[in-house]
């Protein structure tokens, strides 16, 4: 399996890895910074840099998935498609190889992840203003939306009021875990009705913020995220849209 590097330091930007696979999904490397898609958070983008400095661009990242298991839930670096199919039937004339157990640079796009952490690290923020159980999330480096089980109305200034006081407060962040046993015991700390925390390992991944005394919120998350609200910066409250009878969805932007 790929070694995950982001789920211990979202603030790792880049890492020297080897390739072990060229799929038809994308580049298998030893280990990666690049978080793959999934939790409502997109995939990352960035550069595989080559030994003889050349590059190759990585526009998404995705949990492989393949019929015979081969790959299933390893990390796939996926080049534009033309470039991928390049490289899997490449000849001896192509101008860019790559083979298995070549040494690279695996490089994100920062500016583009940092947006990500912030966005996700707000979304955490907007559960704990808006206690309400969430069936549906999408975050991207443009916006960030959640989808919340209710039927009360929201106050859009009132939302954007309270984001603003948490991210003032300069409240830490911290990354723990709690055991399979702990969170079927603690069920309310799951707030996703569409997004299952993975069991089996034993253990899993937490998000706390808040200082002593202070829990703002804690839930298990496997996303990227801020180290201190403080660092979000300016984020707003867009929209607020009546989806359904039972479910308000809140759209949030960074202030320009």
């Amino acid at each position: 399996m790929t070694q995950d590097l982001f789920r211990q330091d979202s603030y790792l930007s880049e890492c020297s890895a080897r390739v072990t696979a060229i799929t038809p999904q994308g580049i298998l490397l030893e280990r990666t910074v690049f978080y793959p898609l999934g939790g409502g958070q997109a995939g990352d983008a960035g550069v595989l840099q080559l030994a003889n400095g050349q590059q190759i661009a990585i526009v998404d990242t995705r949990k492989g998935k393949a019929e015979d298991g081969s790959f299933n839930g390893q990390i796939c670096h996926v080049p534009a498609p033309d470039l991928l199919e390049a490289l899997l039937n490449q000849s001896a004339s192509a101008t860019l190889q790559l083979a298995v157990g070549e040494p690279v640079i695996a490089r994100l796009d920062w500016a583009r992840r940092h947006r990500l952490m912030r966005f996700h690290t707000s979304t955490h923020l907007l559960c704990h203003l808006v206690p309400q159980l969430v069936n549906g999330c999408s975050i991207t480096p443009d916006y960030a939306r959640m989808d919340f089980s209710m039927t009360d109305p929201l106050d859009k200034d009132v939302l954007t009021e309270g984001l603003a006081r948490l991210v003032a407060a300069g409240l830490p962040l911290v990354v723990g875990e709690i055991s399979d046993a702990e969170l079927d015991a603690n069920p309310t700390l799951v707030k996703s009705m569409s997004v299952q925390p993975p069991r089996g390992s034993g253990s899993v991944r937490t998000i706390r913020i808040g200082n002593t005394g202070t829990l703002i919120d804690l839930q298990p998350c496997g996303g990227t995220h801020v180290a201190n609200t403080a660092e979000i910066g300016a984020v707003v409250v867009t929209k607020i849209e009546k989806k359904s009878a039972s479910t308000r969805r809140v759209v949030l932007g960074f202030a320009a």
